[in-house]
């Protein structure tokens, strides 16, 4: 499906897991090839180092289309900031420095058009908060790998009948109240987060539940994932906020904020 070409202020997008078999990176791809933009945030897993060193990696010519968009947004003049996650974390210790192609950082702070300021993490640094740890952890693990063997089975099944892509995996975690617990502790970590460091909300990925809203008065943007949901966020011209499906296609939006009215002051004649 090809995408319409997007042009926003800054995009942001990861859990990519290029490296892993679970990576969407055609769809990816395609994305990237029509996007324009001045700058991207790559909010990390980008690629799965430890996929790859534990199992066999999984890559072809759609992965190497992915790194050639990302070179060519690069060379365009696009401004790449990497902010490493936890399955690659190795790249971490390149944090501060100016890469040929981008810069690294352990997190970010990005200023939208209307002047708010947003807090850019991956978010695994809210594991401490909202794991529990243990076989708890381990089995969660296992059972989250072959719920996306399952989708990547399902899924090819109704590309076969002209069905468009549809996450099983997310429709499972629908219906576990655990998973709907855990997403809300680590919504609220990242809430917490911000507002301890005096900003006005946080963009992050890591959980693979894409959101945009407001809470009480933050913002909390989830870039998604391309294993499961195929998203991306992005900031218009003006500070709008939009969750952008793989597609292009508009999923959520937030308004800028409205600027402070000055009031005149009349004096009597």
């Amino acid at each position: 499906m090809a995408a319409a070409t997007l042009r926003q202020r800054a995009v942001f997008l990861s859990d990519v897991h290029l490296g892993s078999r679970n990576c969407h990176a055609a769809e990816l791809a395609t994305f990237l090839d029509g996007l324009s933009t001045r700058r991207l945030y790559l909010v990390g897993d980008i690629v799965d180092l430890w996929w790859m060193a534990q199992r066999r990696a999984a890559w072809g010519a759609d992965q190497n289309r992915v790194v050639e968009a990302l070179h060519e947004l690069a060379r365009a003049g696009n401004e790449l900031i990497y902010v490493p996650g936890n399955h690659d974390r190795p790249i971490r210790r390149f944090c501060g420095l100016m890469l040929p192609a981008m810069q690294v950082r352990r997190r970010a702070i990005h200023q939208l058009a209307d002047g708010r300021r947003l807090l850019v993490t991956h978010g695994d640094d809210y594991d401490a908060v909202t794991h529990f740890g243990g076989f708890q952890v381990r089995f969660g693990d296992w059972l989250y790998d072959r719920i996306l063997a399952g989708n990547r089975v399902t899924n090819r099944a109704r590309r076969r009948f002209g069905l468009r892509y549809w996450s099983l995996a997310d429709f499972l975690k629908r219906q576990s109240g655990a998973a709907e617990r855990y997403i809300a502790r680590f919504v609220q970590a990242g809430l917490d987060d911000a507002r301890r460091r005096g900003l006005d909300g946080v963009l992050c990925g890591h959980i693979h539940r894409a959101a945009l809203r407001e809470v009480d008065g933050l913002v909390y943007g989830n870039d998604g994932d391309w294993v499961e949901s195929l998203t991306a966020l992005a900031e218009d011209a003006d500070g709008s906020l939009v969750l952008l499906r793989h597609d292009g296609t508009e999923l959520e939006r937030l308004p800028p904020r409205a600027p402070v009215r000055r009031l005149a002051l009349v004096q009597a004649a």
